[in-house]
């Protein structure tokens, strides 16, 4: 059986936490920042973790990331 090809851009933007969920990094942070508030652009600074409904879409798109 052949190896998987894994999704080369899903592997640049989620990556695994420690207990297996996937995290993912806000958008929205660059264009037309200066429109946007301080406390917004602090929070999108933060990471957030994919919702259960894409989770396994997610990995399965990078299926030797463990």
């Amino acid at each position: 059986m052949p190896k998987q090809k894994s999704h080369s851009s899903t592997k640049k933007r989620f990556w695994l936490t420690g207990s297996g969920k996937v995290n993912r990094a806000h958008g929205g942070k660059n264009h037309n920042a200066d429109s946007k508030n301080g406390k917004r652009g602090r929070r999108l600074r933060q990471t957030t973790l994919v919702s259960a409904t894409q989770e396994s879409t997610v990995k399965s798109m990078m299926p030797y990331k463990k």
